[in-house]
């Protein structure tokens, strides 16, 4: 059906999960449904939990140029971006590219960064460009931000601007592990030393091309279109939502959705890739009223979905 690798895509994925990241399934494969729609993804949960070890495993499998930033309250922008150094042999200032000019940049325990640095990245998620001391520098294509965060009631933590979380395809979280899971790993002790032999299975060239189908080949339907809408007009109007869902949101449902079929091997959206993929999607979009604050925002989010109708195919 395509005339890229989706099969090489899904044997990478099935490889990783079989052999590095077992019980971490789900996660990888929103990961790469991020990568593939051209999105950023966002996990927050508490440290330990192999966070920083998907966003590895994600760009050694795909072949990508991987850069990391460990957010630490005292982080300046240009630690992130870069900054213009003098070279005194040539008389001149010469620009050194932060580690944001890679294809995966993994942002550890980005909400432990000012808001100030937090910012910073705004333009490089929308615009996949940086400006530093007023010259524009083009990021590398692909380009994809891999965020963690730590619960916000943890210490030495600043909430996200919504601005910011906005910019996020999907924001998810991992959980702990089966009860069985986790004593096999306990009993073999972590896999981080083990990251650097997975093996590349595809490359820069063939994400940028599956980017393409998933763009331009995979067909979301009218009556699909329209259950996108019915989502975020819900939203806008539930009486425990204070700011429902964008324009954004939606065109961001519309793109996760696609690329979720594309790794379905189907060329056509079906209804359960919208309404499987939404949560991840919206819910760290909307705001609750104050007087709902202490409710999940994902658990409001799954009974709006549950009283629209998922139409037919």
């Amino acid at each position: 059906m395509h005339s890229v690798p989706d099969k090489a895509l899904n044997e990478m994925l099935s490889s990783l999960s079989n052999c590095f990241l077992q019980g971490k399934e789900e996660v990888l494969r929103l990961s790469m449904i991020a990568l593939l729609a051209s999105g950023h993804i966002l996990i927050e949960d508490l440290p330990g939990l192999g966070k920083t070890t998907i966003a590895l495993a994600l760009a050694g499998s795909t072949g990508l140029t991987f850069g990391r930033v460990q957010c630490t309250s005292d982080m300046l922008p240009s630690d992130i971006t870069g900054l213009s150094v003098f070279n005194r042999e040539e008389g001149r200032f010469a620009f050194m590219s932060g580690p944001i000019f890679n294809n995966i940049v993994l942002l550890d325990e980005i909400n432990r960064a000012m808001p100030r640095t937090q910012s910073a990245m705004l333009e490089a998620m929308e615009e996949r460009r940086v400006t530093v001391e007023g010259v524009t520098h083009a990021l590398p294509a692909p380009f994809m931000v891999f965020a963690t965060q730590n619960p916000s009631d943890q210490s030495g933590t600043f909430p996200l601007p919504e601005s910011q979380l906005d910019r996020f395809l999907i924001c998810t979280g991992i959980g702990y592990p089966p009860e069985l899971l986790e004593k096999q790993i306990i009993s073999s002790g972590g896999i981080r030393e083990r990251i650097s032999e997975i093996p590349a299975i595809v490359n820069a060239d063939d994400i940028v091309q599956a980017r393409r189908v998933v763009e331009q080949q995979i067909h979301l339907s009218t009556r699909l279109v329209d259950y996108i809408y019915a989502i975020v007009n819900a939203s806008r109007h539930n009486p425990m939502i204070q700011t429902g869902l964008s324009t954004r949101a939606a065109i961001n449902l519309a793109h996760a959705s696609r690329a979720a079929a594309f790794l379905a091997g189907r060329d056509f959206v079906a209804p359960e890739d919208v309404r499987d993929i939404a949560v991840p999607v919206c819910a760290h979009r909307i705001v609750l009223k104050p007087e709902h604050y202490n409710s999940s925002r994902r658990d409001v989010l799954r009974a709006l979905l549950a009283d629209i109708p998922l139409p037919l195919a």
